[in-house]
């Protein structure tokens, strides 16, 4: 199947109605009838303000950078891009047309 995988980019302790911004993000995608996503949090990385962010034990902890990942249909990422414009969320995303599917095994 072709769709889109939709990439958001948002720092770890970054919070939206008290809840964290990814965590809020992947709930309301469940909601929106989204099958799945995924959220990975960065070793290092630096965003459009040019400031370096990187794992040092304990003195940067949620201040990383967090990728929350759909592979998700046309539809349901226009509905899931609009859904967070009503919403006024300011949030950095990547659209990439890709194929996606499923593998039927034994295992």
């Amino acid at each position: 199947m072709n769709g889109t995988l939709l990439r958001f980019y948002v720092h770890e302790n970054r919070k939206h109605q008290r809840i964290l911004l990814y965590e809020w993000l992947l709930e309301q995608a469940k909601a929106l009838g989204i099958h799945g996503g995924s959220a990975f949090r960065a070793i290092a990385g630096f965003g459009r303000h040019g400031v370096l962010h990187e794992e040092h034990f304990f003195e940067l902890a949620g201040n990383l950078p967090i990728e929350i990942d759909f592979a998700v249909t046309d539809d349901d990422a226009n509905r899931l891009l609009d859904f967070l414009r009503v919403e006024r969320i300011s949030i950095f995303y990547v659209r990439i047309p890709i194929e996606f599917g499923v593998i039927a095994g034994s295992v």
